[in-house]
């Protein structure tokens, strides 16, 4: 699709007016059907305003013409795993697993090289290959190429080391040691808990990022999960893919 059919698109399935839209982006009505006509694409600042009224990228309203490709973990993306700032606007530059508002989630290639092979590795590619194809791969990365530039002077890794020192300080019956957090996107782990009361809650938002790990248990088959932020820790148990959750702590920082 073009940009204009795009924008038309995307106005119609909002209820939008051309002259609606005009007047949340500042522009003229006129300006608007310009762009549907296909006689003219919005300049960029404009693009940045309708990427975030429609939450899609820039890449999308200009017709996909690049391959958006994470420049830290080199994951292919489309606008459902693209970062987000912490204004909410989309950074095309990164997925939603290596940043998030406005932090990058990994300073060590290894820790998130050992992340990668654990999603990546199957029966067609082993363990071992994947490791040594991302070895080989991250450094050509923008990210890894320029880390220095982009580096918080270890202020991050600073946070997630006092984060696992409070957790395992929590001292839960049973649960391994926590040594590493990764970033975890809620809607992957926004797991629903039974209550007392017969219903059941979840506790996390599905479209934030958070730091946390999947630790084996020694009884039952159970695993130990562990989410945090700067707000909270959560464990929790479960079994073979997360079947019958039980929340053991919720504990505000």
């Amino acid at each position: 699709m073009q940009t204009k059919e795009i924008l038309y698109e995307l106005r119609t399935k909002s209820g939008l007016s051309q002259d609606a839209l005009a007047e949340k982006i500042f522009v003229t009505r006129q300006a608007v059907s310009r762009w549907e006509n296909g006689e003219t694409v919005p300049n960029t600042e404009t693009l940045k305003l309708l990427s975030d009224l429609f939450g899609v990228s820039i890449n999308t309203l200009l017709g996909s013409p690049q391959k958006l490709i994470c420049q830290c973990c080199g994951m292919p993306m489309d606008d459902a795993v693209i970062s987000r700032e912490k204004d909410g606007s989309m950074n095309e530059h990164y997925c939603k697993w290596c940043y998030a508002d406005g932090q990058h989630m990994y300073s060590d290639m290894d820790d998130l090289i050992e992340v990668c092979v654990k999603n990546m590795a199957s029966d067609e590619h082993p363990a071992d290959a994947v490791r040594t194809y991302l070895k080989e791969m991250l450094p050509q990365l923008d990210y890894w190429k320029n880390q220095a530039e982009h580096g918080d002077g270890g202020a991050f890794e600073a946070f997630k080391a006092q984060l696992i020192g409070e957790i395992n300080a929590l001292n839960i019956d049973g649960m391994p040691e926590v040594t590493h957090l990764n970033a975890l996107v809620g809607s992957f782990v926004n797991l629903r808990y039974p209550l007392p009361n017969g219903s059941e809650a979840s506790f996390l938002d599905d479209n934030t990022t958070y730091l946390g790990t999947q630790l084996a248990g020694a009884e039952n088959g159970r695993c130990f999960g562990v989410l945090a932020n700067a707000d909270f820790i959560l464990i929790c148990t479960y079994g073979e893919n997360a079947a019958d959750p039980e929340l053991l702590l919720y504990k505000k920082r």
